[in-house]
């Protein structure tokens, strides 16, 4: 998965740019998470999000502790890789403060989503219920879907394919939604993304007030831009006077 952004219609660069303040936390924290995890393999189950041990003995912190271990060093590279090409755009648009509320509910709600699943009586629950989930997956997916509504038609890279972003987020959501509920092993994590999906669209709608005046000046800042394409303004009429410019 590649970002590309063309901020002119001269050059390219691959990625947003330099660590925003909660993006650069937030890598901190992950990468001091998993290494901790590396010299002492049993915060693993302590920290992680096991379903059985939240329901039955009330360890209500791991729906927040789980997104700050990962499973392995290319499962954390891949999600800090994420968290820097969509994350630092929405930082800048929304500010720290909004940027890592949206962050820490996603996860928590990706968690919450995990565990309600694995209390279904289906098949997949079971499975769900007693494994280990890790990961800042859920977050991630979170932060997918509002780069995707905010911009829908930015380009991004599905392995080698060029895809909106709206589409892009259409495709891993229906793959989550598939993978939860027919995957075993697999389908523990994908119920996490699909959480992460989920929240992230009720909380911005839920918040709908601040999401949706970014949505209408995005629009608007294209419409302008359309329009003075259209309407170029040359110089014209007399040297001095009312009459100067024309369109």
């Amino acid at each position: 998965m590649i970002f590309w952004m063309r901020p002119s219609s001269h050059s390219y660069q691959i990625g947003p740019g330099p660590l925003t303040p909660a993006v650069r936390a937030l890598i901190v924290l992950n990468v001091a998470g998993f290494l901790a995890a590396v010299i002492m393999p049993s915060l693993t189950v302590w920290l992680g999000l096991i379903p059985a041990l939240v329901v039955e003995r009330w360890w209500i912190w791991q729906p927040l502790t789980y997104m700050f271990l990962h499973g392995g060093v290319f499962h954390l590279l891949f999600n800090m890789l994420a968290l820097w090409m969509f994350g630092l755009e929405l930082e800048r648009l929304w500010g720290t403060r909004f940027f890592v509320r949206y962050y820490l509910v996603t996860g928590v709600g990706a968690a919450a989503t995990t565990v309600l699943l694995s209390l279904l009586p289906f098949a997949f629950a079971d499975d769900i219920y007693r494994a280990v989930t890790v990961g800042a997956s859920g977050a991630i997916y979170g932060l997918l879907l509002a780069y995707g509504l905010t911009y829908p038609n930015r380009i991004v890279y599905l392995i080698i394919f060029p895809l909106p972003a709206k589409a892009f987020v259409v495709i891993v959501g229906a793959i989550a939604l598939y993978s939860s509920v027919t995957g075993t092993g697999g389908g523990v994590a994908h119920a996490t993304h699909l959480g992460g999906i989920v929240v992230g669209y009720v909380y911005l709608m839920w918040t709908g007030s601040q999401f949706t005046s970014t949505l209408r000046s995005q629009w608007l800042r294209w419409r302008m831009t359309r329009l003075r394409k259209k309407f170029d303004v040359h110089p014209g009429g007399r040297p001095s006077g009312p009459d100067r410019w024309v369109h």
